[in-house]
C-alpha cells in the first residue's frame, strides 16, 4: 500500500478477557489516507472505530499489523522514538468534558503541547501562541484564564481542537467530535473542522456513527463491522450505490430529510455477534438477508468494484468488473 500519507495494513488488536479468552476488536483492517484527504470511519457501536484511532495514536499497541505515517513505520516504535512522531498526529475525543483537566485553566491546557514539544522559548511566546489558537477556533484570548466548567459543550470542543492544533500536527483524528453536542452546535463544530482543514492543510480521520456527518465532511469512507472492513469507497459512490449489504442497511437506517422512495427499508434482525466468538467466514452473515452457505466458509477478500471502491462481499463475484485486491 503505497502513496498514502497514512497507511494501515492488516491491523489486528485483541484484548485478553481471562485465562484463555480474547476479545478480537480489529482483524486484518487495511486502508489508506491521502495527504489532505478526509477519511470517514463509520459503523455501529463495537465495530472497532475508536480502537483504530487509539491504535494509530499508539494509545494502545497493536497486536499485529503495520501503521505507516508519512512513510515511517510507527506500529513498533519505542516510546522514546514515538515522541517526535506524536507532533505529526493529534486526536480530539468525543467528550470534551472528560478530555480536559478540570483543574487546569484553558490557557495552561492548550500550552501543554507547546511545552512538551518545545515549541516556545518563553512564557510570553506561549501566551501569544495560546491567544492565536483560541482565536483560530473562534474563542477570545481572555478565555485562557477560565476553567473548562465555565464553557458550553461546543466551546469545550473548540478548546480541545485548539489544544490538538498547538502541536502543529499534519494528521488530526476526530473521534465522534460532535456526538456529545446539541444538534444546533454540531453544524458549527463540523464547519470549524472543515475550515481548519482547509486553512492548515490537515489530513483528517473522522470517526462517527452518524452517516449524515460522514457524508457531509468525508472524501472517502471506510465501513466497519465487528472489527473488519466491509466496504471502502468515495463518499458519493458509496452513498448512492452501496455494494455491501451492511452498508445498505446503515444507509437505510440513517434518518434523512429527503428519503429515497426507491431505496428499500432494511431492518437488521438480532444483535451483532460477540467479538469474543465472531462468526466464521463473513462476520456479517448472521444478519445478512443475502447470506449463502458459502459465506460461512471463507472470509471475503476486498474486491475492487470501482475507482477506489472496494467491497468484501462474495455477491460481487456475479459482477464481471470485480477483481481481487
Amino acid at each position: 500500500m503505497t502513496g498514502y500519507f497514512l497507511a494501515v495494513e492488516k491491523l489486528c488488536k485483541s484484548f485478553p478477557t481471562g485465562p484463555k479468552g480474547w476479545l478480537h476488536a480489529l482483524t486484518d483492517v487495511s486502508f489508506g489516507v491521502h495527504r489532505g484527504e478526509v477519511l470517514g470511519l463509520v459503523g455501529e457501536s463495537g465495530s472497532g472505530k475508536s480502537t483504530i484511532g487509539q491504535t494509530i495514536m499508539r494509545l494502545t499497541d497493536p497486536s499485529s499489523g503495520s501503521i505507516r505515517l508519512d512513510g515511517v513505520e510507527i506500529a513498533t516504535l519505542s516510546a522514546a522514538r514515538m515522541r517526535p512522531m506524536r507532533r505529526l498526529m493529534q486526536i480530539v475525543f468525543q467528550d470534551p468534558s472528560s478530555s480536559l483537566n478540570p483543574r487546569l485553566r484553558v490557557g495552561d491546557a492548550i500550552a501543554e503541547p507547546l511545552i512538551i514539544h518545545r515549541l516556545s522559548a518563553s512564557r510570553r511566546q506561549r501566551t501569544e501562541r495560546v491567544a492565536e489558537l483560541l482565536d483560530l477556533v473562534g474563542l477570545r484570548p481572555d478565555h485562557a484564564h477560565r476553567y473548562p466548567h465555565e464553557f458550553s459543550g461546543g466551546q469545550r470542543q473548540r478548546i480541545g481542537l485548539a489544544r490538538a492544533l498547538a502541536a502543529e500536527p499534519k494528521l488530526l483524528i476526530a473521534d465522534e467530535p460532535v456526538s456529545a453536542l446539541d444538534v444546533s452546535v454540531q453544524a458549527q463544530v463540523i464547519e470549524l473542522i472543515e475550515h481548519l482543514k482547509a486553512r492548515l492543510g490537515l489530513t483528517l480521520l473522522i470517526i462517527s456513527h452518524d452517516m449524515a456527518v460522514i457524508e457531509y465532511i468525508s472524501d472517502r469512507v471506510v465501513v466497519l463491522y465487528l472489527g473488519r472492513v466491509m466496504e471502502i469507497g468515495p463518499v458519493r459512490a458509496l452513498f448512492r450505490t452501496p455494494r455491501h449489504p451492511y452498508t445498505e442497511a446503515l444507509l437505510s437506517a440513517a434518518p434523512s430529510l429527503r428519503p429515497d422512495p426507491h431505496r428499500p427499508r432494511i431492518i437488521l434482525e438480532g444483535e451483532p455477534p460477540s467479538p469474543l466468538a465472531p462468526p466464521s467466514g463473513c462476520v456479517f452473515r448472521t444478519r445478512c438477508r443475502y447470506a449463502l452457505a458459502a459465506c460461512a466458509q471463507t472470509v471475503p477478500a476486498l474486491r475492487q468494484v470501482g475507482t477506489e471502491h472496494f467491497t468484501g462481499c462474495i455477491r460481487d463475484d456475479i459482477h464481471g468488473d470485480a477483481r481481487l485486491v
